[in-house]
């Protein structure tokens, strides 16, 4: 099956946001960590995970900003969704909004597993996790307007770092022996 020009588009920058974040994530798991919990029990790895998190929550924060911004200023839209299908002005900051929500979502519950199973000198791994969504969010929110292939790289650099968390929060909890 031949791909489109749009398709092909959307591959290069998935794969660019992949190799993004793969090299961000192993530098960070050689480097030195960026920062780390005052002290290595639950509590301190779970709040540590939630203060880093609070960065994923402005993301969505300035989503929902964007969409009740766009609402106020259109008399079409100002009703709400049930009253209307979105207007133009609302139909891309609706859409961004949804999907960083789906993605805040999975994130957060992706670095809160990890805060309980990364061994603790790994825990630097967290606040590298929320830079690479911040990075994804960003390129997502400014690419959006211009097609499938200018989304793709934001897309891309927040769900795969999202995903590889999620997987390696469920290998350390079933085999702690998956990092060296």
């Amino acid at each position: 099956m031949a791909l489109d020009a749009e398709q092909r588009g959307v591959a290069r920058g998935m794969a660019a946001g992949a190799l993004f974040s793969a090299v961000v994530v192993g530098a960070g798991l050689m480097l030195p960590p960026i920062a780390l919990p005052a002290a290595d029990t639950t509590a301190y790895r779970l709040a540590f995970a939630l203060r880093c998190d609070l960065v994923v929550a402005l993301w969505l924060i300035a989503t929902i900003a964007a969409v009740a911004n766009g609402r106020f200023f259109s008399a079409r839209d100002i009703a709400g969704s049930a009253f209307a299908p979105p207007s133009e002005r609302i139909a891309i900051p609706r859409a961004v909004l949804q999907n960083t929500l789906e993605q805040a979502v999975v994130a957060i519950a992706a670095h809160l597993a990890l805060a309980t199973v990364l061994p603790f000198r790994a825990l630097g791994l967290i606040p590298l996790l929320v830079v690479l969504f911040s990075v994804g969010r960003a390129a997502f929110w400014a690419g959006y307007g211009r097609g499938a292939h200018a989304r793709a790289f934001g897309f891309a650099t927040t769900f795969y770092p999202t995903i590889f968390a999620a997987l390696l929060a469920l290998g350390l909890s079933v085999g702690p022996n998956v990092l060296p």
